[in-house]
Order: C-alpha cells, then structure tokens, then sequence
C-alpha cells in the first residue's frame, strides 16, 4: 500500500518556532528536519510535543496533518509540557524571554484555544505589580482619573465605590415599604448606617494592598484569590488575579463581585423591614444588620465564573437571619 505524505510542525527543545515538514517517511522526516534545524542526523529522534512520546515508523503514518512534534539531538530529552513548565520555574523571576517566547509562538498559531492560554500568559506575566505611583506605571493608569497617584488609592476607591453601591440600594428598597411609620424608621436606620459607613471609610481597606493583612483581601504584593460561590466553601478552579500587575487585570477585576453570601434584597433588607414593624430604629441592633450588608462577615469576593446570580437556597441562614433579629430587638 502507498504511503501518503504526512505534514507536520517540527521545532528543536530550545526554539518556539516551528516548520512544517513533508515526509513520506519517519527517515524522510527526519532527514529533512535535521538540515533544515541543524542537527545532526546521528542520533535525533523525534517526539510528540505534547507528551514526550517517541515517534516510530508506525506511529508516524497514524499522525493527524499540523501534528506539533520535537526534534531530539542525541542525549536530549522531552518531556512534553513539562519540560516547558521546567523551563518557566527556572527563570528566576525573569519573565522577558517567556514573554518573547510567547509572543512568537502567538504569531504562528491558530488554534483559538492555545491563543487564549498564551495571551493569558503574555498578560500575567507582563507584571509591574511591584510599581506603586502612577509615574513608575503610567500603562496602569490608563483611563484612571488623574487625582489617584498610587494604584493602592485608586484600588481602595474602587472598593469604596462598590459598598456606597449597596448603600443605595439598601435606601432604595424604602419605596417597598408601604407603611409610613415604618418607611420613616427605616430611613432613620439608612442614615445611621451610612454615618457607621463613613467612619470606616467604607470599607475600602479590602482592596488595599498597604493595609494590614486582617483588613485586606489580598496578598502584599496585590494578588487576591476568589473564595467560591455563595454555598461552597472555597473556589474549586483556584481562581486569581493581581490587578496592581497591569492594565488588563485591573479590567478585568471589575468583573469579579463582592457577593452577599446571605442575599441582601431577598433576606437581609425584607428583615430589617418586618423587624422595624412597630418599632422604633433605636430598638434595632444597628451592628447586626451592617456586618450582613457591608462587612467580609457576609460578603465574598468571587470570580464571575463562581458568581450565582440565581436566589441564594440559604433557607436556614435566612431563618437564622429572622430568628437572630427578633432576639437582638432591645
């Protein structure tokens, strides 16, 4: 039977470019991938890129077309992605020639996969998280209002933004209320809320990577970790991201939420209305409520992958939720 040529891609263990090659044969392969990256031909062999496995004659008439595989020298191994893996811990924190590396492998590949993985790595490891003001990053600070110097600033504005964002929201849901004496108490406990809020400058300390480690939801160096969705304990795909490393991420953070594990406008707002039926805002136990609306007691940072936007079933934290109110009234 007719042997029918094969194309593949072919590179050497120290180079990202790759050449395709036609060949008839694994001798023929081989013959030509030795001239044209310099090998000599005592000795190479070639393996799959993916995995390391030693190219035979037989498994090279099975190879599907664009096949990515690895010319060996004699005395040299591959161990698939693990030797790529190798390579990039060995750096030494010197992510230049990764990031040249690929980039040149972006510009000859096709597959939308293996695109998104590299430009993944491109960005992440594109990082000056170690800069601070705004003229050692100017990148950084694209499309940031010129009044933040420093990324902590901007960061710490960022979480400030997102808590008077609930605020409004919590006096808002005073237009649910039907009862005027209960609307006006309500109101009166927005206030007070909001006057607890600017005392603690909003909470904005979460996103800021200079405050002390027990009022920061990430690392000194800016990197922070989702902590799963509302009913898991922890975030099974170890979602992460360092918005002070560059441009992008600190985007793409935006995407992430602070989610209310306990569901503020189905179970803590509806509450703290039917607790203030009768009652006066003073006979409310003020603390209560702002730890469930506005403190990392029930809030959770989480990836939007982790993000469930569907009702919470907490139908026993929101009876604890009920149940904790009625015995808190004073």
């Amino acid at each position: 039977m007719q042997k029918q040529t094969k194309v593949v891609k072919i590179r050497s263990p120290n180079e990202v470019k790759k050449f395709g090659v036609a060949a008839t044969t694994l001798e023929e392969l081989l013959q030509k991938g030795c001239q044209l990256l310099q090998v000599p031909r005592s000795g190479a062999r070639v393996c799959l890129y993916e995995d390391g496995t030693e190219i035979t004659e037989e498994y090279f008439q099975k190879l599907l077309t664009n096949t990515e595989l690895v010319l060996l020298n004699d005395g040299q191994s591959w161990s698939g992605f693990v030797t790529d893996i190798s390579k990039v811990l060995g750096l030494d924190g010197r992510s230049d020639p990764l990031i040249n590396a690929a980039k040149k492998l972006l510009l000859d590949e096709r597959s939308p996969k293996r695109r998104k993985i590299l430009g993944d790595l491109i960005r992440n490891l594109n990082d000056c998280s170690e800069s601070e003001n705004r003229e050692d990053d100017q990148d950084w600070f694209v499309g940031v209002e010129a009044r933040f110097k420093t990324k902590s600033a901007y960061m710490k504005y960022n979480c400030e933004n997102r808590i008077r964002g609930y605020l409004k929201e919590v006096d808002a849901f005073a237009q649910s209320i039907q009862n005027a004496k209960t609307k006006s108490e309500y109101k009166k406990v927005v206030e007070n809320l909001m006057e607890k809020l600017k005392s603690a400058k909003y909470n904005g300390n979460y996103f800021d990577r200079r405050e002390k480690e027990a009022h920061r939801l990430c690392t000194k160096e800016g990197w922070f970790s989702c902590q799963g969705a509302f009913d898991e304990d922890n975030c099974e795909s170890l979602h992460s991201i360092n918005p002070y490393g560059n441009r992008e991420s600190r985007i793409l953070f935006s995407t992430w939420n602070l989610d209310h594990r306990i569901e503020k406008k189905r179970s803590v707002l509806p509450a703290l209305a039917e607790a203030l039926k009768g009652k006066r805002s003073t006979d409310i136990n003020m603390d209560y409520f702002y730890k469930l609306l506005f403190t990392r007691e029930n809030l959770k940072l989480v990836h939007i992958v982790c993000h469930k936007k569907g009702a919470h079933d907490l139908s026993c934290d929101s009876r604890k939720v009920y149940k904790r109110v009625k015995r808190s009234l004073k």
